[in-house]
């Protein structure tokens, strides 16, 4: 067995190639298994989806559902806009 760990002149030999390529296929799995499951927004049993409650998201609802016309939908996306101060690429609210 010692002839396999030490090479012809005392050092590690080519066994030592092998840690590196253990730890390769250690972290290569470990990031393939966080892609497919966290990585790529699945939810596990332990959280609960967030509900959308925000204004702006219950006023789109209601134009989805038919509850108010394009031009009531409008007048008030504006007024929530300055309520609510969505961000521009203009800088402030």
């Amino acid at each position: 067995m010692q002839t396999l760990a030490d090479f012809a002149d005392g050092g590690p030999g080519p066994w030592i190639l092998l840690f590196p390529l253990l730890w390769a296929l250690v972290i290569g799995g470990t990031v393939t298994l966080l892609r497919r499951t966290v990585w790529r927004g699945r939810r596990g049993p332990w959280r609960q989806p967030v509900p959308d409650d925000s204004p702006i998201a219950v006023l789109g609802h209601r134009f989805a559902s038919g509850e108010i016309d394009e031009d009531e939908y409008w007048r008030r996306l504006s007024v929530l806009d300055e309520q609510f101060g969505r961000t521009r690429k203009g800088g402030a609210a």
